[in-house]
């Protein structure tokens, strides 16, 4: 009898395990919104970097979060932590960049969204690419840069362990001071920015794939303000320009501070519309980008 007993409650607790798993699969089943990080060294990261060591600062506002996640340069997805390229840009030190910052916006308003209306999109997947130092030619089609940020963009969306859904929010970019040194590399980078954004919608086959830019707030030569025109006067459908002018600079007059970073990151915030379509996230991100600029 005592036998019988046992293995009955040895059944029972079989049973709850089996319910409590699945009840976890459908928990993890909630949707990735993706966004890419691309461009050179302001959006790698470089606030706090000074000579060639990072001070460890992490404001609030980067802070690891379970819900916002990091896929790593092995292709892994991991949480994310500052400093969000360290085995991406590895030429020199990384430190805070507004991907982290941008992120925890986002997930604090869905946050605010799903206590008030519902749930809404549940997690937040980051892809490093950017790399300091490069120009725009460097991320045209059929370069290395550009390759690898198709290729880890791909990667990213491909369904994965947890079933979860995903799908691309938008690529935030931020580059162009190098391209400041020469007149005819500012001149022509308006156009070339243009048909890099064209490209990589087709190449993800997302033609109204969102791009989120960051008009420079500095430069390594004298055409900065060539290439600010540029950036601002794009006219391509589903592309917003956030004007980084103004923030605080470190010491090296090029690079944006940890607290700059974190502004130009929590500036372009997400509002959710309400609506539970797939859309909701994007169209939530785009109205805070249009109201958000700097």
């Amino acid at each position: 009898m005592l036998l019988s007993f046992l293995s009955l409650l040895l059944l029972l607790a079989s049973a709850a395990a089996a319910v409590a798993e699945a009840e976890a699969e459908v928990e993890v089943e909630e949707e990735m919104v993706v966004f890419v990080l691309a461009g050179q060294s302001n959006m790698a990261g470089r606030g706090g970097v000074v000579g060639d060591r990072w001070d460890g600062d992490v404001p609030p506002e980067c802070r690891p979060s379970p819900s916002i996640l990091r896929l790593s340069a092995a292709l892994r997805w991991e949480e994310a932590r500052e400093p969000l390229h360290a085995d991406i840009d590895r030429a020199r030190p990384c430190g805070v960049g507004p991907g982290l910052p941008f992120a925890s916006a986002l997930r604090r308003s869905a946050a605010a969204t799903a206590a008030a209306e519902g749930p809404g999109a549940e997690a937040i997947g980051l892809v490093p690419c950017a790399v300091g130092g490069t120009r725009i030619d460097e991320w045209a089609r059929g370069a290395p840069l550009y390759a690898a940020m198709v290729r880890r963009a791909r990667a990213a969306l491909e369904r994965g362990e947890g079933r979860r859904t995903r799908r691309l929010g938008a690529v935030l970019w931020y580059q162009g001071e190098s391209d400041t040194v020469e007149r005819s590399d500012a001149e022509s980078y308006g156009g070339k920015l243009e048909t890099m954004i064209l490209d990589l919608r087709s190449d993800l086959g997302l033609p109204g794939l969102l791009f989120i830019q960051v008009a420079i707030a500095s430069g390594e030569g004298n055409f900065t303000e060539i290439v600010r025109k540029a950036q601002k006067g794009l006219k391509l459908p589903n592309v917003i320009c956030v004007d980084a002018k103004g923030l605080p600079l470190e010491g090296d007059h090029l690079h944006l501070t940890t607290q700059a970073q974190v502004q130009l990151g929590t500036k372009a915030m997400s509002f959710s519309t309400g609506n539970r379509t797939k859309a909701k996230f994007l169209c939530g991100l785009l109205v805070a980008a249009i109201l958000c600029i700097l």
